[in-house]
């Protein structure tokens, strides 16, 4: 008799269809050491800018995050600025507050790594990304210290999930 009650639970599981890709605009990302988590969130309109996040660190610091896609040779080029002025600001300005800078890859379930897809290509969010030397670099960051966040991310971050 129980067995006859699951095969009408089992069949409407069969026929549930599969949870969709999370695109890379909506996912969340959270490095091995709780550190650090990253939440990409969709571009406005923008001829340079092809992604937008944001990292939180501890003591509430948020950093954020650009990527655009040089033309020379195809790449993400990653920033993550800390307080820069709003509006238009010069390069000395944008240098100042930048923390971070370079290549962002991604890592798919068999362990390809490939470069951070733009968005709204309807590419999957990776499995992990990477960011080069981002320990370092915030390590050496003035949003580092007392008055700014004390755990340094890994430079591995893994999908936790996708924003709705």
């Amino acid at each position: 008799m129980r067995f006859a009650a699951l095969i009408p639970a089992v069949a409407m599981l069969s026929a549930t269809p599969a949870i969709a890709a999370c695109p890379i605009e909506l996912s969340v990302y959270g490095d091995r050491d709780k550190a650090a988590s990253i939440d990409f969130r969709p571009t406005l309109e923008s001829a340079a800018v092809t992604n937008s996040f944001k990292m939180v660190l501890d003591n509430s610091i948020v950093l954020d995050g650009v990527v655009m896609w040089s033309t020379e040779v195809g790449r993400p080029n990653g920033m993550l600025m800390y307080q820069c002025p709003e509006g238009d600001v010069t390069g000395e300005e944008l240098d100042a507050c930048t923390v971070w800078q370079g290549v962002i890859y991604g890592v798919d379930e068999q362990g390809r790594v490939s470069l951070l897809p733009r968005e709204k290509t309807g590419s999957a969010a990776p499995k992990q990304l990477i960011f080069a030397d981002l320990g370092h670099s915030l390590r050496m960051s003035a949003a580092y210290g007392p008055a700014g966040f004390s755990k340094v991310p890994w430079d591995v971050f893994e999908l936790q999930g996708c924003q709705e």
